[in-house]
């Protein structure tokens, strides 16, 4: 599980996550495991919840779309980004789309915050996309860091003291989060 952030605020869109992997009772902290939530495609940084099995798909299976077809500046263009991977972790990755018969579509199985110049979008499971206009937060520690952001949403100076804000909050108190955080920044175009 993790904790990951995003955030827009003077100017800036920012991004962090913890560094902690778990699977069942085993805990990887920081220095057992080389694992960063948070992985750069083209002008945009992205950070994903669910399964570490999920990671290196995500980041190979984007990595292959054509720059044509790679598009995340947007919410249409972050949903037809997406439209278009939904078939290739299938044909490609065995991707599993079982969650439930009564489910209305197949399941991608991931959570995703998107950060970039132009804004900061969440797509989940049925390839649902939202764009966020303050911050947002996913992961087992989402609750305690969308807590914390709000209550430091005024005070904050920068979207990544936000950002670190929420994700040190997840930490805290979410057993399954744990630093160190790492957070990107980038200027906000328009």
């Amino acid at each position: 599980m993790t904790t990951i952030c995003v955030a827009r605020k003077g100017g800036q869109v920012a991004i962090a996550a913890d560094a902690l992997v778990t699977f069942g009772d085993t805990r990887l902290a920081h220095g057992y495991e080389a694992n960063d939530k948070l992985f750069r495609i083209g002008d945009s940084w992205v950070g994903m919840a669910g399964t570490t099995a999920h990671f290196p798909v995500l980041r190979r299976a984007l990595g292959t779309l054509p720059a044509d077809e790679l598009k995340l500046g947007s919410r249409d263009e972050v949903f037809d980004t997406f439209l278009k991977l939904h078939p290739k972790l299938k044909e490609h990755f065995f991707l599993n789309t079982k969650e439930d018969d009564a489910d209305p579509y197949e399941s991608s199985q991931f959570t995703i915050l998107i950060a970039n110049a132009r804004g900061i979008f969440g797509v989940y499971s049925y390839r649902e996309v939202f764009e966020f206009d303050r911050f947002w937060a996913i992961g087992s520690g989402r609750a305690f860091a969308l807590g914390a952001m709000q209550a430091s949403f005024e005070r904050a100076r920068t979207a990544r003291e936000l950002v670190e804000t929420g994700v040190r909050a997840g930490c805290e108190f979410d057993k399954n989060s744990a630093g160190p955080v790492r957070a990107h920044t980038m200027k906000l175009k328009g």
